[in-house]
């Protein structure tokens, strides 16, 4: 999983599951399942084929705040327990082979997820930190691993995806039904082998599909929303090279027979490996200049990566939670190496030991640390497997790790079996390893400058932070082919010279091809003299909506006589997902002294919108932002803000809570607030 920020919430199961997992072993799961978006529910039935292999007074399966009308156990009616976490059978099942079927229902609070209506619908699920049990009866514990075969019915004609392949479709209007009600559409999709629960997932939604094939044979399906489906091509960007990579470079065939990738509003993180069917955020849906700003790649890859890492072979618990993360997050580094070079690979590496020194000053707790951070499974797991296959060779890296995926494959590992492994084929000293790199707390910073040295541009970015160089000598290193990074870095560290000092670097600077470069002169170039405004004014036509956007503030506040035409040039542009640049537009346009009072109402008014349930999260903070800023008494305004205290989504929650906090703070606005807070059913904890 790959998430936007530090955020870690363990997902692996009891003590209790582990011993039950011993003597029960659950084979197969065929579900038929019917979500509700009227009522934000699902129900269905649920049938589970399983063995005891040693005597047990009572299995468990988990199942949060579900509702049971009917249990049976090979065919017979059989009491049971609903603790309101856990489904517990105490009879009617005997060693050997057992069928069970539970018929339930459920209002899930998390982990099933229904946004928009009617053609705007989507139904999805998040599954790992939350647990797949909240939405479907199945086990918290990752070391139960089934075959899900997971039918859906829908009210809605919307496409319907699951894990698997899809084994048949049926569709009859309202002839067919389902617990007395009428359905229009039924989609049943099977896997092949075994997968834990929190990897089963639902995704429906008026999605477009696009289908290419892979070097070795396997379907890749993408999808998007129909309202996107211009932005197929950049939002999927290099999805087949570097699936074709990433199953050579692993040297294991992908190990499902399809790979599906479809994206979703308001998700909670960046993206989810779903078996067969990665959920990643709409946040990554672009066009060729938002491609600039922000992209897909790097997720693509990483979650595509943990269909060996974490899907095929699964960390039998948190402690080594780095051979799923740190695994993914070095081949989607190596994926990208693979599309952009060298350079770009150890860039990357050095902004992560960067990271990671930093983080080391206060972050104590190793890799191998149930309760280690997001940012050492993530990245020190990446760094420690890039040091060893630098020490070991790519060869014999390649075939340790093709050999720990082949023996373990469907099951579950720990730290020592790879490592067992890496001793085998090369003889490194993996307790060494081990030490330095999963056990010990803090970043190896001087080791790690060891192999970034190794390559030139990381050397001469060094050269250039350590050593005092003239104007000249910079301007020359503008004029040059080094690598972009090296070009920034002159420009930020440049940025309090006085104009007339830095002119000619400058003028170099903004006359590269180089979107980085030039988005550094626009973001130090804060005063804009009247020599340099007809070159500043080029910004507005580059390919990246931040630069549009960083540019387009600058001049409106250093030139005022200018801002209707600035406005005029760029008013049909909206810029990325979170809407970014329109809002700026609208509050730059509604400061504007020559604007029309009616252009002035219609631009606060679309701001209203922007904040409304109409858009996902990251849009309506941005909105909610300026809004707070120019007319805070708003009762429009305070009512949007009380609705963020609902929504499913903490980081856009927490936001709402901290802005409502802050104005109740404010004896001017107390009043108001306080009258709408009655009329709310948020839970405002003060």
């Amino acid at each position: 999983m790959k998430m936007f920020r530090f955020l870690f919430i363990s997902v692996f199961g009891l003590t209790a599951f582990a011993q039950q997992t011993s003597k029960v072993d659950f084979i197969k799961c065929d579900a038929l399942v019917l979500p509700n978006s009227f009522e934000k529910s699902i129900s269905g039935s649920v049938v589970y084929e399983f063995k005891v292999k040693k005597a047990i007074d009572t299995i468990k399966i988990d199942a949060n705040t579900m509702q049971f009308s009917e249990v049976f156990i090979n065919g017979k009616l059989v009491n049971f327990k609903n603790s309101g976490k856990t489904l517990d059978l105490f009879e009617g099942f005997k060693k050997g082979k057992n069928k069970l079927i539970v018929n339930y229902s459920a209002k899930p609070k998390q982990t099933l997820y229904f946004t928009g209506a009617g053609e705007n619908l989507q139904i999805w699920t998040q599954g790992q930190g939350k647990y797949t049990s909240y939405w479907l009866p199945s086990f918290d514990d990752v070391n139960e691993k089934v075959i899900f075969n997971i039918s859906v019915i829908s009210k809605k004609k919307l496409a319907i995806l699951s894990n698997g392949l899809e084994k048949s479709f049926l569709s009859k209007g309202n002839q067919m039904t389902f617990n007395g009600n009428g359905v229009e559409k039924l989609v049943h999709y099977q896997m092949q082998k075994p997968m834990s629960s929190y990897l089963v997932m639902l995704a429906i939604g008026n999605f477009e599909k696009q289908l290419e094939v892979s070097k070795s044979g396997t379907p890749l399906e993408f999808y998007i929303d129909k309202i996107d489906v211009d932005k197929f091509e950049p939002t999927f960007r290099y999805s087949r090279q570097i699936f074709d990579y990433l199953e050579q470079e692993i040297g294991v065939k992908y190990p499902w027979h399809i790979y599906r990738q479809v994206p979703v509003r308001d998700f909670l993180y960046a993206g989810m490996e779903n078996t067969t069917s990665t959920i990643f955020a709409q946040d990554f849906v672009v066009d060729s200049i938002g491609f600039n700003d922000r992209n897909y790649i790097n997720v693509n890859a990483h979650e595509l990566a943990h269909q060996w890492f974490g899907n095929l072979i699964t960390a039998e618990s948190s402690k080594h939670h780095w051979l799923q993360e740190g695994f993914a997050t070095y081949y989607a580094l190596l994926a990208e190496r693979h599309l952009f070079g060298d350079d770009h690979f150890y860039d990357e590496l050095n902004t992560y030991a960067e990271q990671l020194k930093r983080a080391a000053k206060t972050d104590t707790i190793p890799v191998m640390n149930e309760n280690a951070s997001s940012l050492t499974f993530y990245k020190k797991g990446a760094w420690a497997l890039h040091v060893m296959r630098e020490d070991i060779g790519a060869e014999k890296f390649q075939k340790a790790v093709k050999k720990y995926l082949k023996k373990y494959q469907y099951k579950n590992v720990n730290t020592d079996d790879f490592l067992k492994i890496v001793k085998q084929v090369s003889g490194y000293d993996v307790a060494n390893f081990k030490k330095v790199w999963l056990e010990q707390s803090g970043f190896e910073t001087a080791l790690a400058q060891k192999y970034l040295d190794k390559n030139k541009f990381i050397a001469e970015f060094q050269q250039v932070r350590k050593t005092k160089k003239t104007m000249g000598d910079l301007i020359e290193i503008l004029n040059s082919s080094a690598y972009f990074p090296i070009k920034e870095y002159i420009i930020y560290q440049t940025q309090n010279l006085p104009f007339d000092e830095r002119k000619a670097l400058l003028e170099v600077a903004i006359n590269t091809n180089s979107v980085q470069v030039r988005q550094a002169v626009a973001e130090t170039v804060k005063v804009i003299p009247s020599v340099f405004k007809s070159q500043y004014e080029t910004l507005l036509n580059d390919a990246s909506y931040k630069t549009k956007e960083i540019a387009l503030g600058n001049l409106w506040r250093n030139f005022p006589e200018d801002r209707l035409n600035y406005l005029e040039q760029t008013k049909a542009i909206e810029g990325n997902y979170d809407n970014s640049f329109k809002l700026t537009w609208l509050a730059l346009a509604m400061n504007t002294e020559n604007i029309s009072e009616q252009t002035q109402l219609e631009c606060y008014e679309k701001l209203l919108d922007y904040a409304s349930i109409n858009y996902e999260s990251s849009v309506r903070q941005n909105a909610l932002e300026l809004l707070l800023e120019v007319n805070p008494t708003d009762e429009k305004v305070i009512a949007l803000l009380f609705q963020t205290t609902t929504h499913h989504k903490w980081q856009f929650t927490k936001f709402g809570r901290e802005a409502i906090r802050k104005s109740l703070k404010n004896t001017a606005y107390r009043e108001i607030v306080t009258q709408l807070a009655n009329k709310t059913t948020g839970d405002l904890k003060e």
